[in-house]
């Protein structure tokens, strides 16, 4: 199962190009308590403590997040407790999201655990909600005057 995912994401990197940048690596046993905001690709095997927002986050078998995430494409193998907001998602036999989960696009194995919800967002601008003004009335009250 590793040599399969290992050649998968080999492969997707490749097709991306030659000026494919190298991911950034947090290793098993390593813990962070802070923030990740930018970066291309995330591979986390230890765990983070915090938000990120990258490009593609890699969530791998060992790794544990407890925070939101905010990227294009997300990979979940291990734990993520919190939300995520993503346009693709694939959440691996064996993973666990303990959170809402928002994306475009969203493939779940057989064997992953989600305790959340999953709310596909739409593109289309015409099913955009927008925003409602609410209409002010005045109240009178039976006993108390008012003075202007």
């Amino acid at each position: 199962m590793k040599w399969r995912k290992m050649i998968y994401l080999k492969i997707a990197r490749m097709s991306r190009g030659s000026n494919t940048p190298v991911p950034s690596i947090i290793s098993f046993g390593t813990k962070i308590k802070g923030h990740i905001l930018g970066g291309d690709v995330i591979h986390i095997d230890g765990h983070l403590e915090g938000n990120i927002m990258c490009e593609e986050l890699i969530i791998g078998s060992r790794g544990h997040v407890y925070g939101q995430v905010k990227t294009k494409h997300l990979s979940i193998y291990g734990l993520l407790q919190g939300s995520a907001e993503t346009e693709d998602v694939i959440i691996a036999k064996g993973a666990r999201v303990t959170g809402d989960v928002v994306y475009s696009s969203i493939a779940i194995e057989p064997g992953a655990m989600i305790e959340g919800r999953c709310v596909k967002i739409q593109k289309n601008e015409s099913n955009v909600a927008k925003p409602v003004q609410p209409e002010l009335k005045a109240v009178s009250t039976p006993n108390k005057k008012v003075s202007a």
